[in-house]
């Protein structure tokens, strides 16, 4: 008896202990959550659609709102069928998850992810997916079919936004590497750069290549709502209302606002003329470049990140685009891309672990961080580019890529779709 008297307390010891250290929910970080998953969610609608939308021509203005609207919408299907337990399910030798929580098996409402509900947390997420694959479409504007783009959308996101999501935030093999992405540089903005610009050198030049925004007012409206959805974006990532979230939230408006003046100034010095969908395309450069960073470095960080993601973004846009002749036509890759690029190799560099415990940067000591961010860009890019192109020649076989030339010269506002932006009379 004396044994089993002395085996009872450290019994109750050890489950007082296992009760305390038990995840529970916390009100205020779901709160924060779920305004947070909103605001992603307005980025793509009706940010980014109008955003496109203002910048497509007069012609092809609702083709192009459309392409953000459906791949919200399949993708939030797809997500809740199997996306989610791919990207986010219990790791399965560093490529996938498990596919144990299709159609959300055993996500129910008493499931927590943190201190937050895990529903929370899947729609979280699923806004992610949603709008990388939305980016993507800026590439193939105004001569993509609208068939071959909702069958692009859910093979995209399947076979590449989910395998890389898994790797770098799933707990994949990039993770495990110590790759540090804390909203998305890698899994968004290099990923949807890369396929914009493998399937916008597939589809070809459009037969009238210039971008003159037939709307720059919805440009800027855009704009401003993608910069307001990103709080959630960035802030969000924290998954908790907190010190780290306050952190991001102020790294992604300064250097959001830096890049947009750098942006324009350089603009200004080169072409003479500081236009305003210089000042937008520089806000959203910033916004990129930040994304992965935002939660790991501190302001100086992220004035710096802001200066060097209004030029260089830039040059790519102006200069060398044109010079290897893509037609890159609403610049997913000059933006996105590079910046997305720019922002995750700048993270090994200035990520502060006074910040964040959980990065510590090149001049912080850690050398090392620079060459696992180099090769998380790496196989992103690589994987991305082969599984793009794979996916679009397939495409290409099954339903053709590009509208004739008759359909491009109406626009496809009128042969996709059979209407008009603007019915003015």
């Amino acid at each position: 008896m004396r044994r089993v008297a002395g085996i009872i307390p450290l019994l109750l010891v050890h489950l007082a202990s296992a009760q305390e250290q038990a995840p529970k929910l916390d009100t205020g970080d779901t709160a924060w959550m779920l305004i947070s998953t909103a605001l992603v969610m307005l980025m793509t609608l009706p940010g980014l659609a109008l955003f496109y939308g203002g910048m497509a021509k007069r012609k092809d203005t609702l083709n192009t709102i459309a392409m953000s609207f459906v791949a919200y919408c399949l993708v939030s299907v797809v997500w809740v069928l199997y996306g989610y337990s791919l990207a986010f399910n219990t790791d399965i030798s560093g490529v996938i998850g498990s596919p144990s929580k299709l159609l959300l098996n055993g996500v129910g409402v008493k499931s927590l992810q943190g201190t937050v509900p895990e529903l929370i947390f899947v729609v979280f997420q699923l806004t992610f997916a949603a709008i990388t694959v939305a980016l993507v479409s800026g590439s193939y504007v105004e001569r993509l079919k609208f068939s071959a783009w909702v069958l692009f959308s859910i093979l995209w996101v399947s076979l590449v936004y989910v395998p890389i999501a898994h790797w770098v935030w799933g707990g994949g093999f990039l993770a495990k590497l110590g790759a540090l992405d804390f909203a998305g540089g890698t899994v968004v903005h290099i990923n949807a750069g890369i396929a914009g610009l493998v399937g916008a050198i597939l589809l070809g030049r459009r037969k009238e290549a210039t971008l003159i925004p037939n709307n720059l007012p919805m440009v800027v409206l855009g704009a401003g709502l993608l910069w307001f959805g990103w709080f959630g974006f960035n802030a969000g990532s924290a998954v908790a209302s907190n010190g780290l979230a306050a952190a991001a939230f102020l790294n992604t408006n300064t250097a959001t606002a830096m890049a947009a003046l750098s942006w324009m100034f350089t603009e200004w010095l080169h072409a003479k003329k500081p236009t305003l969908l210089g000042l937008a395309s520089g806000a959203v450069a910033g916004l990129v470049a930040i994304t992965p960073a935002a939660g790991f470095v501190n302001v100086v960080g992220a004035i710096v990140i802001g200066i060097l993601a209004g030029t260089i973004p830039y040059f790519m846009v102006a200069v060398v685009k044109h010079k290897l002749g893509y037609d890159d036509a609403l610049d997913v890759f000059g933006i996105h891309g590079a910046a997305g690029i720019l922002g995750a190799l700048l993270t090994g560099i200035f990520a502060d672990p006074s910040i964040n415990e959980a990065g510590k940067g090149l001049l912080y000591g850690n050398p090392g961080q620079v060459i696992v961010q180099l090769v998380a860009i790496g196989t992103t890019i690589v994987y991305d580019a082969i599984a793009t192109f794979v996916i679009l020649v397939v495409l290409r076989i099954l339903v053709g890529l590009r509208v004739n030339g008759e359909e491009e010269v109406q626009g496809l506002d009128k042969s996709q779709h059979g209407e008009n932006a603007y019915n003015i009379t």
